[in-house]
């Protein structure tokens, strides 16, 4: 390390593999100061301007802010604030452009400035050795200060790193062509670069301190070197003016002769770095209280009358810079952010700017020409050799485009810096840049969700191993031991069990509990006795009389059904045979009516028939009333036996059967009698007899009813 130590202060300087000098162009632009534009009619500040998440939102549309207001909150890691550039009314707050190479739509803060340019309240610090570590990293985080270089790294992460650092590095380099941005704040403001520099020493607490200065910016390290006079813990160094120098990593090779490992970091090897228009950045935050709200840009190109660099205020559309410096655009205008090395063409000239524009390019055609077709590539290693970070880059495209993503990270493709070198050589205008930065975009995209998938593996396993947990606790719950007693719940024990007999000693209340036990036993035997002989002979009674009834009826159903056919068949016969005797009386009575021609002999026929219909009824009614009787007695005698109560019930019903067929027999007999009368008188007589034979018949069937 001393030795290191004495190299860095004798102006050593190393080399880093690759390179390229392509034209500076530099003199365009760093001829006069810095200039301020008028206030722009609106700007748009984009909440995203960092690596990192967005802050939370503090204003809403229609509000008026004051010149420093904050905008946003910090509300997750790597997260800082915007401000409000001037003081205005909030129009709008809506996705907009973003300064990107797909401008895909950002949430951005829509601000008429109402010509004021009214601060809000400032807090300047003009003792910061007084502030602690934790407040003056604060100061910092809440004034909104990114990485100024391009990455846009959050400073408040670099300023309170837990790493030992042996070398802070002010990266003053600017090895882009056309870029002069640090070349001109650095000849102005070189005194508060340097109290930046002071307060991230007292932050870091470095070794030394080395502030890295291409040597075709003589004015700049002349001013950096007389600022820094009165630090001899700060060197100021120049370096070789080869692209790119200003990337971290080659820089720091250049000034400590120390590389940072694949995928690692500076501080892994005690070295942290910051750009010059960061450090006057904190400066203003610390000593002036002012966020930060502007930045150096350049404006140049072939098509810009008045090239220069200017204060430019974060949201400042770039239409308004390229405006107030004279810009007349050439058929099919290409308008760069950034150099022409790693800078992009935007979609849109309505885009604002953001903390990382360092330039603002409008080269006309012969300046920066379009790329021509793409040619095969010709395997002439030019691009291997211009590389700075030593790796393949023709092997890199053809992974790339046949997307062996695994094949890219074992090739270190992360370690790509985006230069644009190995393009810039390539005879085939291969655009390799843009095929590694594809590349990255989709392996960082199957990252992320190879992260998201083992996260709710994780969560998956966690949760079934709690629930068989919890399952296995339930099952083992009776098993487990009682826990061990303490000396003091021992101790209430032992107290409680001498209390007890203490008592028991008293012989009254040895009576009273004696008694009380004797009570509980005699009620316990009560109620077993109770349960034990329970009376069910009233039970008994009712269940064996209800079979007893059931029996009687199935046999009497039983016998009704074997004598009911023969009882019918009998009475069947009965009537079939006095139907045939009606039907002859009738035929004779026919025949004789039929001989006899005098209308007196009709009279005496039809009363002849009237009394033999009479008599057969008469007799019918006699045989059922005679059936009925003798049933009556048999069926009172003889209740003491199912079987006779039966037989009785048989008869009855025979009878009544018998009494109903001869009655519907003697009037069937009537009515074929009555039909052929031949007066209306004769007629109505025959009907008459009819009916009353009839409703006596009906009242001894009602009769016999009754008495059965």
């Amino acid at each position: 390390m001393d030795k290191l130590l004495e190299q860095i202060q004798k102006g050593t300087v190393w080399q880093f593999p690759g390179g390229v000098h392509p034209p500076q162009q530099k003199s365009l632009s760093n001829g006069a100061d810095i200039a301020r534009l008028p206030l722009p009619d609106k700007l748009v500040v984009a909440l995203k301007q960092h690596i990192g998440a967005n802050g939370k939102l503090l204003v809403e549309k229609g509000q008026r802010v004051l010149k420093g207001q904050a905008l946003t909150e910090p509300v997750a890691n790597w997260s800082v604030p915007v401000h409000a550039p001037s003081s205005g009314i909030i129009t709008e707050i809506a996705p907009k452009p973003s300064a990107h190479p797909s401008a895909l739509p950002e949430l951005s803060i829509v601000i008429e400035p109402d010509g004021k340019d009214e601060w809000c309240t400032l807090k300047p610090v003009n003792e910061p050795k007084s502030l602690t570590h934790q407040e003056l990293v604060d100061i910092i985080h809440q004034a909104g200060i990114s990485g100024m270089g391009g990455a846009g790294f959050p400073t408040y992460i670099k300023a309170d790193t837990k790493q030992s650092i042996d070398f802070f590095i002010v990266n003053a380099v600017e090895c882009e062509p056309y870029i002069t941005a640090d070349d001109t704040l650095m000849r102005e403001h070189a005194a508060e670069i340097i109290q930046g520099v002071e307060l991230m020493q007292q932050l870091l607490n470095p070794t030394v301190c080395i502030v890295g200065i291409e040597d075709n910016k003589p004015e700049a390290i002349a001013a950096m070197t007389k600022a820094a006079e009165h630090n001899n813990k700060i060197i100021v160094q120049t370096v070789p003016t080869v692209y790119p120098s200003g990337g971290e990593k080659q820089l720091i090779k250049l000034l400590t002769n120390r590389e940072v490992p694949s995928m690692g970091i500076p501080a892994d090897i005690g070295v942290l770095m910051h750009n010059t228009g960061t450090l006057y950045a904190v400066q203003q935050a610390v000593y002036e209280g002012k966020p930060l709200i502007e930045r150096v840009v350049t404006v140049t190109g072939n098509t810009i009358h008045k090239p220069g660099n200017v204060w430019a205020l974060l949201g400042t559309e770039i239409k308004h810079l390229l405006d107030c410096q004279g810009f007349s655009p050439v058929p099919q205008q290409r308008v760069v952010m950034g150099g022409p090395m790693m800078g992009f063409t935007l979609p849109t000239v309505r885009i604002g700017v953001i903390k990382t524009t360092n330039c603002i390019l409008a080269p006309d055609h012969k300046e920066l020409a379009e790329p021509g077709p793409e040619k095969a590539c010709i395997r002439c290693s030019a691009c291997a050799d211009a590389c700075p970070a030593s790796l393949l880059p023709q092997q890199l495209q053809w992974f790339a485009k046949s997307k062996e993503y695994d094949k890219l990270q074992e090739h270190n493709l992360f370690d790509c810096i985006e230069c644009g070198a190995c393009a810039y050589v390539c005879p085939s205008e291969i655009p390799l840049v843009q095929y590694y930065r594809v590349a990255k975009v989709e392996i960082k995209e199957q990252q992320a969700e190879k992260i998201k998938a083992d996260r709710a593996k994780e969560r998956f396993d966690a949760r079934k191993e709690r629930l068989d947990r919890e399952q296995e606790e339930r099952k083992n719950r009776h098993k487990r031991k009682p826990p061990a007693k303490s000396d003091d719940e021992k101790q209430k024990v032992a107290d409680a069990l001498a209390r007890v007999k203490n008592k028991s000693s008293n012989g009254n209340e040895k009576s009273a509990v004696a008694a009380a036990i004797a009570r509980a036993k005699a009620k316990k035997r009560e109620g077993q006795n109770s349960e034990i002989e329970p009376d069910n002979s009233e039970v008994a009674k009712e269940r064996a009389l209800r079979k007893e009834q059931a029996r009687k009826y199935k046999e009497q159903k039983e016998h009704s059904e074997d004598t009911a056919p023969l009882d019918d068949k009998k009475s069947a016969v009965a009537a079939a045979i006095a139907r045939a005797k009606a039907k002859k009386a009738a035929q004779s009575q026919d025949g004789q009516a039929n001989t006899n021609d005098t209308e007196t002999a009709m009279p005496v026929d039809d009363k002849k028939a009237a009394v033999a219909a009479a008599i057969a009824r008469a007799k019918a009614k006699k045989a059922a009333k005679a059936a009925e009787t003798q049933n009556e007695p048999e069926k009172h005698a003889n209740t003491d036996t199912p079987v006779d109560d039966k037989k009785a019930a048989v008869a009855a019903a025979i009878a009544r059967a018998k009494a109903k067929k001869a009655a519907k027999a003697a009037e069937t007999h009537n009515e074929t009698e009555e039909q052929p009368a031949q007066t209306s008188e004769d007629k109505k007589k025959a009907a008459i007899a009819a009916a009353v034979a009839r409703a006596k018949a009906k009242k001894l069937q009602k009769e016999g009813n009754d008495q059965s």
